[in-house]
């Protein structure tokens, strides 16, 4: 059981960890020990999550999003395996959180007639600048 959040709890068939070894720290015992985490959730097939979050968790997740839904979070900065589960844990809760949050809509809106005037102002001493870059003309 992992919790996300007061109403949101996965279940542990959600969730499965396979070890294998780091390249990271750890001199010899990096050859020895399988410290690395590769944690993966079922997003598409889970249950506890509405098709909103899941669209956003998609967009949010990129790469680590799988062509069966599945998200994939690889983990391996410390020496300790239980330390590297916990970090990849906390990733993936931490990115669930994230899509729990709707964006908030945009309400279009008019620019003030001030700001229009000012921009058209600003256009047309522009035009002059321009216009007054032409070739000159030899006086006679």
């Amino acid at each position: 059981m992992l919790r996300i959040n007061d109403q949101i709890t996965l279940a542990d068939w959600e969730i499965s960890e396979s070890f294998s070894r780091s390249s990271g720290p750890g001199g010899q015992n990096v050859n020895k020990v399988e410290t690395a985490v590769e944690l993966r959730f079922e997003a598409e097939r889970s249950p506890h999550l509405a098709a909103s979050v899941k669209a956003r968790l998609k967009r949010l997740a990129g790469r680590r999003w799988t062509n069966e839904g599945a998200i994939v979070i690889r983990a391996e900065e410390t020496r300790s395996q239980i330390r590297n589960r916990e970090l990849a844990q906390a990733r993936l809760v931490e990115m669930i959180r994230a899509a729990l949050v709707a964006p908030k809509r945009r309400i279009a809106t008019k620019p003030t007639f001030g700001s229009e005037k000012r921009r058209l102002a600003a256009k047309s001493v522009r035009g002059v600048v321009k216009s007054l870059r032409g070739k000159v003309e030899p006086e006679e």
